[in-house]
């Protein structure tokens, strides 16, 4: 018996944030990060509170890759204020920030509910529907995806007006994760036609609107359908979990530094190989393994289509690749300048061992060796 289940409210389109002038609670801490707090933007979100009468402190030390130092000064924050909900707003970090700033206080003093609402500043994460927070320990250099209904806001709030000033390369590296999510979901061994359902309408409105909305920041239609897309694959990967690609990207975040959707899109071409089991020496087959034909319905999502399903799945290959030089995102560890060969092939073994342990790899639909996994960075760095 399976079930689906969506626990957040979601508002979205024009004029949305006017929602926080009617939300139920009385005593707001806004948690957000220094540049956030410093923007005109805030005022997007300060605004309706003040004309509602509502109170409000503000949070404002996330930074990306939360470690766990800072997660407990916000615990601390909260105790003190003592909030009856929790605003977060900001990208992933600030919003999975929240979910452990909550989670964690409320298990030190159980003092009453309180209130989770998120407004992500970025299309990417898709945090404001999971019940997925990620922590950092800065000591071990690991990145710890944890898990749990409680850690679910209540309420998201999706407007494309505090996205139209994000600069065209985190537009790109959020947009690859978005679709990277949403991919990861048509192809985990716990999708099912709900979850499958969303993650495919993403990937359309990514085929469509992610390249506009880099070339465009200002072009609002395309920024509303991507922050629509980041919030559906949200939803999918909600229900059917991610894969190796997010396991193995988690590693290169919490190593290198690199930017999470960054780390994931340069790691596609090669995890979408190994999934479907095909290289470029690759050749008809009378049965594939079972995600070559989710892969193939992608590729003709996304308008791909070709004359047999291996060819299908390597011009999605091509398609990833093509969005990356499009983006500027780079290709190859090497063509990014900033590690070095000797640095990151130090590091591969102890990537590998914890790709394996991450909570995403267990749902990938091929199970990876730790050589695999090896196999994948070796061949990233060129």
């Amino acid at each position: 018996m399976n079930s689906f289940q969506i626990k957040t409210k979601v508002t979205f389109g024009d004029q949305s944030l006017n929602r926080l002038a009617e939300i139920p609670y009385k005593r707001i801490l806004v948690v957000t990060d220094p540049f956030m707090a410093q923007s005109k933007n805030l005022n997007l979100i300060l605004d309706p509170l003040k004309r509602s009468g509502k109170e409000y402190d503000i949070f404002k030390d996330i930074v990306p890759d939360p470690p766990i130092d800072k997660i407990s000064l916000g615990v601390k924050k909260m105790l003190t204020y003592k909030p009856d909900a929790i605003v977060a707003v900001g990208g992933g970090s600030a919003i999975d920030s929240s979910k452990l700033i909550r989670d964690f206080a409320l298990r030190v003093d159980n003092y009453g509910p309180v209130g989770l609402i998120a407004i992500p500043t970025t299309s990417g994460t898709g945090s404001e529907v999971t019940s997925f927070a990620v922590v950092t320990d800065p000591a071990e250099q690991r990145k710890y995806p944890l898990v749990s209904w409680d850690l679910t806001p209540d309420e998201a709030i999706l407007d494309a007006e505090l996205v139209k000033s994000v600069p065209p390369a985190v537009t790109a590296d959020t947009g690859m994760d978005v679709f990277t999510h949403a991919l990861e979901a048509c192809v985990s061994t716990n999708r099912n036609d709900f979850s499958t359902a969303l993650a495919e309408k993403a990937i359309e409105l990514i085929g469509v609107f992610l390249l506009r909305a880099y070339l465009d920041g200002n072009d609002t239609h395309a920024r509303q359908k991507m922050h629509s897309a980041s919030c559906l694959a949200g939803i999918a990967f909600n229900a059917a979990s991610l894969g190796l690609n997010h396991g193995m990207a988690h590693q290169l975040g919490a190593r290198f530094h690199i930017p999470h959707g960054r780390a994931n899109a340069m790691l596609l071409p090669f995890v979408i190989e190994f999934n479907s089991d095909i290289n470029k020496h690759s050749k008809s087959q009378r049965e594939y393994l079972p995600s070559v034909k989710h892969y193939a319905t992608v590729a003709q999502i996304l308008g791909l289509s070709s004359y047999n399903e291996i060819m299908t799945v390597r011009s999605l290959v091509n398609w990833v690749q093509f969005m990356l030089k499009e983006m500027d995102i780079p290709l190859s560890i090497s063509q990014m300048g900033t590690i070095s060969e000797e640095e990151y092939f130090n590091a591969i073994d102890d990537m590998a061992e914890a790709a394996l342990q991450d909570g995403c790899t267990a749902t990938n639909p091929r199970v990876p060796t730790k050589e695999d996994v090896m196999d994948i960075y070796q061949r990233l760095w060129k």
